[in-house]
């Protein structure tokens, strides 16, 4: 890869972090981590090509041009949250894969993961999903860790707070959600 390319795969993550809050490459590596897949798998779950996501991954390619692509990916960080956090089997996660495959993106949310109570209240995950979201789609992981550590002498309850939800994974900010509840 020349300087050029270079240069232009480090402007796609760069966008990659403000649209998606990382880059699709440390992404997709962590889906493949924590639900058991491989490249090729991933793609097929995503409807995606497996050059098209190798381009993503690589950051030939920015931007994710399907919005129902874009909610498979949603829908399957939510799903490798659930596996993390023991809500859901191995088996379990297979079938849910399945389900999130076929879907056109419209309902993938609302029929992997369970983002009401029976009572009609969000829960703790969707809670904190969307904490984790807003400050994503405002900064990027490195600039709120930066954000945090310029805090954390003064104000350490919010300089802790900027890490666990704009930097962590959501089993940690959930653990933390949980545990700052009155």
């Amino acid at each position: 890869m020349d300087a050029a390319q270079q240069e232009a795969a480090a402007r796609a993550r760069e966008l990659q972090r403000s649209w998606y809050g990382e880059p699709l490459g440390a992404l997709f590596r962590r889906l493949i981590d924590d639900l058991g897949l491989n490249q090729a798998r991933l793609a097929a779950v995503l409807g995606l090509s497996a050059p098209m996501l190798s381009q993503l991954m690589s950051g030939q390619r920015a931007k994710i041009g399907n919005p129902a692509v874009v909610q498979r990916v949603q829908a399957l960080q939510d799903l490798a949250g659930q596996v993390a956090d023991g809500s859901v089997s191995a088996g379990e996660a297979t079938d849910r894969m399945e389900e999130i495959r076929k879907s056109q993106g419209g309902s993938v949310l609302s029929t992997t993961s369970q983002t009401t109570s029976s009572s009609g209240a969000p829960t703790v995950r969707r809670v904190v999903r969307e904490i984790q979201s807003l400050l994503r789609s405002v900064a990027g992981a490195g600039d709120i860790i930066h954000a945090a550590d310029s805090l954390s002498a003064d104000h350490p309850e919010l300089a802790e707070f900027l890490r666990v939800y704009g930097a962590g994974r959501t089993a940690e900010a959930i653990a933390h959600y949980e545990a700052h509840q009155s």
